[in-house]
Parts: C-alpha cells; structure tokens; sequence
C-alpha cells in the first residue's frame, strides 16, 4: 500500500514562499502521477496541480498558474510544490495524492493514494 507524507507547510506572510515536499513510501514511484490538492476551511476540495509519472507534463489551477511550480525526483520518492507569491486565499491544508501511471493524469477523481496533509497559512 502506498504511503505518503507531506511536509513544508507552516506560515508565511503574503508574497512569502514556501516548498512543500510529498515522500512517498513504495518503489517504484514512477509508476504513479502526482496531484496536489488544498482544502480550506469551510470549502470543498480543490486541485492544485498534477505532475505526471516521468514529470514530462504538468497542469495547473488558473489560480496557482504562474506561481507555483510542481516538480519530481523519482529517486528519492519525492514530489515538491514551489509555492511563490503566496496570497492570504492560498490558506488552506495541502494534499498529495498518486494515481497509478495507466491513467489519465488529469482525471482527478481517480486518484487514490493520500497523504495527511499539511497546513500552509498565509497571513501578516
């Protein structure tokens, strides 16, 4: 079973960054694409990006597009999150999640394998 873990967030005041960091627990990693998610308070869960399995290609939420970057080191079993230019409605708990390769990297719903999460604040 696939496991994951996030690590990264914290606060930062606004304009602020911060790099999230997924490791991933089984080998290997290339066989699954990688999505990041957000949940804040109150809301319903909204997609960040996705990376697929080999980081050829990745896709963004208009909202985060242009700055933040999702990027893979297949390696060492790990998926980052550059988060530049954080804005006070970036607040939320952020999420990795895996979905096997044999899939379409944009169909989010597929995806099965979750992390924990982990809380980024933006705020001054």
């Amino acid at each position: 079973q696939l496991q994951l873990v996030e690590s990264g967030g914290g606060l930062v005041q606004p304009g602020g960054s911060l790099r999230l960091t997924c490791a991933a627990s089984e080998q290997p990693f290339n066989n699954y694409h990688m999505c990041w998610f957000r949940r804040a308070s109150g809301k319903e869960r909204e997609f960040v990006s996705a990376i697929t399995w080999g980081g050829s290609a990745t896709y963004y939420a208009d909202s985060v597009k242009g700055r933040f970057t999702s990027s893979r080191d297949n390696a060492k079993n790990t998926v980052f999150l550059q988060m530049n230019n954080l804005k006070p409605e970036d607040t939320a708990v952020y999420y990795c999640a895996a979905l096997i390769r044999s899939s379409n990297y944009l169909d989010y719903n597929l995806y099965g394998y979750w992390g924990q999460g982990t809380q980024v604040t933006v705020s001054s």
